[in-house]
């Protein structure tokens, strides 16, 4: 039998059996079913009501045609080793997964195919639930849902009209709902924030008093600067288009223009979503990413007549020569001059024989540029002069006003006092046109010219009216907004860089809004919430999916979206409250974006028809554990390209959904990773295209494709790099614990890592030589003794438990792994092949296994004649007794200088040291002639002997 394999090895073969066997068992079984305390999934709670909860999830996946390569678990692993290791010790475990299914590759197929993308998209899902299963991941396969099921949906589209029918109270920092606004507004208690009309409250109509309240709604209509794509038919947001100004997608020219959307009043939420980063468990890098896309920043507003520009230096003012507009600027045309002076700069004017030709024609200019392209450093700056001017509030001095496109209107107020000395932009653009410098701030002896930014006292900044100079930067700043606020040109003010939420889509596969609007009578037009009880508004079926596109170059096109032509669909009857009426139904669809703000908390309740969730579920799973804890997922893994929007955007509608009382914790995600990412080599050919990695030959020092060399590169693992493995193919090779081991070795879960397939052999070899420790590959009975164990076994043992326990509770599951290897060692050889192995020893072993490789874990738990399943087994503790060592190493010092490293008692007490040292030939000898003045010892260090 020498020459072949043993009948009861653990070979990929065996691995494949006991993997689908075990399977099918946990599905039969309904091992990972996650019981609620109350409700339709509250069967076997009494097993973990006394076990404290835990929330773990990752961001959920968007079910596209290529499915899961290797790189995708790595999240998904790492969550489900964690969820594994919790409940064995004691926790009542969460583990759920969806899927986050609407979107536009689905749709982009569907247009090329005409297949439906519901068809593509739960073909997709059900490809990728395979593989998940196939890893043995732990999901409770009942809450699964994704963002195009109509019962999701439903509750996505309520949401909508709860931050629709909801209003920011600036006083108490909160949302409201917009009734008790309006209940307000009639009782004279309160007035409008907003108010587009010449009278007061009382004196408008109800129509105008509709109008006005919907100006105060967290979701509003808008006109609003947008990307807008005519030869795609849609609008894009700033991460679809190019730094060039073009479309991701197809290369097509992008036009800033201002078009109707629906926007959500995030920045109403900026200060508290900046203030509650620190109280989250994330990292710091990726709050301060956050902190840095919300940009708050302190300053003045300060008024240049009809002109109001925010500025974090109004210390500067004295150095102001001329404002910038930005091209959206709804004062450009107002402000527009009817004819250029006759001494007007030809640098200004760009030729045009009117001032408004000239920024009609800037205006179509800027529109074709990104605001990424609009802000690169070191581009040439451009701008046009409106023929106006507008007076210096601290020196009265006319200012000529620009409009420039390296001024954005999504940031302060889209208008700026340019200070070209302490300024590079403006110090660029004052030297294209001509305009003045003056310098407020001195700069040092050896400054070379051009805008200075740095710190120095204030220079010719006096006149009658205010003298700053000499101060600092501080103190100027105190002093001007002191002066601006008491003559009524400013006031101190902060702002942000955050902007409010673009919130339509001019797509088919997308959430539906609930939104209808009267075709006739006073109030036609006007936005009305379709109540829940016709909830959901379904997705009608269309032949067509795409939106309409026009010519490249058609910047005055205006969007027609593909349900636009459901007539059928967009026109309807509905009584509403106030009897039949023919409404218009809202023909943009949502973003993606939408179905991932709230998906976690479905998967508490997911089968919940009556409410988006129950409030008793959402208090125990993810209510706040203490008084100041802000509640949430207790973990939440996933890709660092989501650290931003998503994130921000789910916890905006957290906090509108706390603030109206719906859930009872503030934040979604208290505890948040981000997983690294798994690269690979890829390999191009001689144009420079990437060829399949998987047929690349390695030969003589080379490598080579189809006969041809190739240069070899490293990069992230894609389809563009052609260098995808997948699960599939591992699974296939090794079995699914094999690739589970691997994949957690390579590192802790937040660092990237290299993909070797021929380094997988290694985790091989570690389940084989577990399992050889447990089983006898000849006779396949396992070698558990009642004896036993050594005392050195029992500090292996030990300590491997401890090791293992910080691995898993740290996410390093690649310590976890290195000391359950160690262990094997240990008892690999001091057992031997087929010697007995005491029973807690072999248990103990197959438990600490069990999160990682959870099917090696289930099969040598089931042998060692457990009918339970091992993933409900008590994970071992170990015994602080057998973590202490018996010797430690200390250093002896002759006169400061380390001599000596001497193996002692670790009880050893001071005396005992000095005995031990002294008595060291070493230092015996080093000593010979010399008188010993002091001996210090400290027990468990050193050894220090003073001698002259």
């Amino acid at each position: 039998m020498s020459d072949t394999v043993p009948a009861h090895r653990y070979t990929p073969e065996l691995a494949q059996q006991i993997e689908l066997a075990w399977q099918d068992r946990w599905e039969a079984e309904g091992t990972f079913r996650t019981p609620n305390p109350t409700g339709p999934l509250s069967d076997g709670f009494e097993r973990v009501a006394d076990r404290p909860k835990a929330f773990l999830m990752d961001m959920f996946p968007y079910p596209s045609g290529a499915g899961l390569h290797v790189g995708h678990p790595l999240g998904y692993l790492g969550t489900d080793v964690t969820s594994r290791f919790l409940r064995m010790d004691g926790h009542n475990v969460l583990h759920p997964m969806g899927f986050d299914a609407f979107g536009l590759p689905a749709e982009q197929y569907a247009v090329q195919t005409g297949q439906h993308p519901r068809v593509t998209t739960e073909a997709n899902i059900a490809a990728i639930s395979a593989q998940l299963r196939r890893l043995g991941v732990d999901h409770d396969t009942r809450r699964t849902f994704a963002t195009i099921d109509p019962g999701y949906y439903k509750w996505t589209q309520w949401i909508f009209t709860q931050i629709f029918g909801a209003w920011f109270d600036t006083v108490a920092g909160k949302a409201r709902p917009i009734a008790e606004l309006v209940a307000e507004l009639d009782a004279g208690t309160r007035e409008p924030d907003t108010n587009p009309f010449d009278r007061p409250w009382a004196e408008l109509t109800e129509v105008e008093r509709r109008q006005v309240v919907d100006l105060h709604r967290l979701a509003y209509l808008n006109q609003a600067p947008v990307n807008w794509c005519p030869g795609l038919g849609t609008v894009l947001s700033n991460e679809e288009v190019t730094a060039d100004g073009r479309s991701e997608r197809g290369n097509f020219p992008v036009f800033r223009r201002p078009l109707t959307q629906w926007m959500m009043r995030i920045t109403a939420y900026s200060e508290r979503l900046l203030t509650d980063l620190d109280r989250l468990d994330w990292s710091d890098s990726l709050k301060q990413m956050q902190r840095n896309w919300i940009g708050r920043s302190t300053g003045a507003r300060v008024r240049f007549g009809d002109i109001e520009v925010f500025t974090t230096r109004p210390d500067t003012l004295f150095g102001a020569t001329y404002l910038v507009l930005a091209p959206e600027h709804p004062l450009v045309e107002a402000l527009t001059a009817d004819a250029w002076p006759a001494d007007a700069d030809p640098r200004w004017t760009a030729g045009a024989a009117t001032p408004a030709e000239a920024v009609a024609a800037y205006q179509l200019q800027a529109s074709r540029r990104s605001e990424l392209d609009r802000q690169a450093e070191g581009r040439e700056k451009t701008g046009v002069w409106l023929g106006t001017t507008a007076v210096n509030p601290l020196t009265g001095a006319d200012l000529p006003v620009f409009v420039a496109d390296y001024v954005l209107t999504g940031y302060g107020t889209g208008a700026i006092m340019a200070v070209p000395g302490e300024d590079t932009r403006d110090f660029e653009f004052a030297e294209v046109f001509g305009l003045p410098v003056v310098r407020t701030v001195q700069p040092p002896e050896d400054f070379a010219g051009g805008a200075y930014t740095g710190t120095g006292p204030m220079i010719n900044s006096s006149n009658d009216r205010l003298s700053l100079d000499g101060l600092d930067k501080a103190a100027a700043i105190a002093t001007v907004t002191g002066w601006l606020v008491a003559n009524g040109y400013g006031e101190a003010t902060t702002t942000y860089k955050l902007r409010d939420w673009l919130f339509s889509r001019q797509r088919y596969w997308g959430e539906p809004f609930p939104i209808v609007y009267p075709v006739d009578g006073p109030d036609a037009g006007l936005p009305v919430a379709v109540p829940v009880q016709q909830l959901p508004v379904l997705l009608p079926d269309v032949d067509d999916y795409s939106p309409k596109t026009f010519a490249d170059d058609d910047a005055t096109s205006a969007p027609e979206p593909p349900l636009s032509r459901a007539t059928e669909w967009t026109t309807v009857e509905l009584d509403l409250g106030d009897g039949p009426r023919t409404y218009r139904r809202e023909t943009n669809t949502m973003p993606n974006w939408a179905g991932s703000c709230w998906y976690y908390l479905r998967y508490l309740d997911p089968a919940d028809d009556e409410r988006f969730v129950d409030p008793e579920l959402e208090a125990y799973w993810m209510g706040p554990r203490s008084e100041g804890d802000v509640g949430g997922v207790d973990l939440y893994v996933g890709g660092v390209e989501h650290a931003v929007l998503h994130l921000l955007y789910a916890r905006f509608w957290h906090k509108v959904l706390f603030d109206l009382g719906h859930v009872s914790s503030e934040e979604p995600f208290r505890r948040l990773v981000n997983q690294g990412y798994i690269s690979a080599y890829a390999y191009t050919d001689a144009r420079g295209f990437h060829v399949p990695a998987a047929d690349v030959v390695e030969r003589d020092g080379g490598y080579f494709y189809e006969g041809a060399p190739v240069d070899r590169e490293y990069g992230k693992m894609g389809k563009s790099l052609k260098n995808v493995v997948t699960p599939d193919e591992m699974t296939a090779a090794y079995g699914a614990d094999t690739f589970r081991v691997y994949e957690m070795s390579t590192g802790p879960l937040e660092q990237s890592r290299p993909w070797e397939t021929k380094a997988v052999v290694g985790s091989q070899r570690l389940l084989q030589r577990i399992w050889r420790v447990v089983v006898d590959e000849v006779t396949g009975e396992v070698r558990a003794a009642d004896e036993a164990p050594s005392i050195d076994t029992l500090k292996a043992l030990h300590r491997a438990v401890d090791g293992v326990r910080d691995g898993m509770t740290t996410l390093r599951f690649n310590i976890a792994i290195a000391r359950i290897t160690e262990l094997t060692n240990h008892l690999t050889q001091t057992y031997g092949q087929s010697g007995p192995v005491p029973r807690q020893v072999c248990e103990w072993l197959t438990l600490l296994v069990g999160p990682l490789a959870p099917h090696l874990s289930e099969e040598l738990w089931s042998r060692l004649g457990h009918t339970g399943s091992s993933a409900w087994a008590s994970f071992p503790v170990a015994d602080p007794a057998y973590l202490v060592d018996d010797t430690v190493q200390i250093a002896v010092q002759v006169n400061g200088k380390v001599r000596a490293q001497l193996d002692v008692p670790a009880d050893a007490d001071a005396a005992a040291l000095e005995a031990v040292a002294l008595a060291d030939p070493r230092i015996a000898e080093l000593l010979v002639g010399k008188t010993v003045r002091k001996v210090v010892a400290v027990p468990g260090r050193l050894v220090n002997v003073v001698a002259n």
